[in-house]
């Protein structure tokens, strides 16, 4: 008999701890050939995309590791390598000078939007905002999330350029990421 409670205890908790890892793993997603956790905030998840090494180092030369790795919550809409190598030859190097440190912050913080967005939160905005969502960026500038199909939504910026997100929902404990694309600028 109190081999039989001893077992029915263990397989319980076994049971438990399986449905915990489980329901954890579907919150961890893969980018730039990494695991995400949901657990790590937004710069302990980002250092360790191979994707995002330029907008890591534009971090840090911004001094935004701090507010990135703050309580928050944050919406970031993060590009990749390659959308730094598609912006005009010479930006990036500019913007990471020491006297420019003003103008890169002002991109950087145009891709955060205070509060937690995840895909389902955006769509809803945009079936509220009649197919387009307003959304009020940590330095002050618009962006706007509107669909392209069913379930696909993409970001337009200040200048009128279109980001598609190629990755939603990559959960933080301080916000939540998606992986666009291309940089967006707020309107010159």
């Amino acid at each position: 008999m109190k081999n039989t409670r001893t077992l029915n205890t263990f397989l319980a908790l076994s049971f438990c701890l399986f449905t915990f890892s489980a329901a954890q793993a579907q919150n961890d997603v893969m980018v730039g050939g990494q695991a995400m956790y949901a657990q790590k905030d937004i710069i302990d998840n980002a250092v360790n995309s191979a994707d995002h090494t330029t907008l890591v180092a534009a971090v840090k030369a911004a001094d935004l590791v701090a507010t990135l790795k703050s309580e928050g919550p944050f919406t970031v809409f993060a590009p990749t390598n390659d959308a730094f190598e598609n912006l005009p030859e010479g930006t990036v190097a500019t913007l990471l000078q020491p006297a420019n440190k003003g103008a890169l912050t002002s991109v950087l913080t145009y891709h955060v939007v205070p509060g937690r967005l995840d895909a389902k939160e955006l769509m809803k905005l945009i079936k509220k905002g009649n197919g387009t969502a307003e959304l009020t960026t940590a330095n002050g500038g618009k962006l706007w999330a509107m669909m392209n199909g069913d379930m696909n939504v993409i970001i337009k910026d200040g200048s009128g350029n279109v980001a598609h997100i190629s990755t939603y929902n990559v959960y933080q404990s301080n916000g939540i990421i998606h992986v666009i694309d291309r940089v967006v600028l707020p309107k010159m």
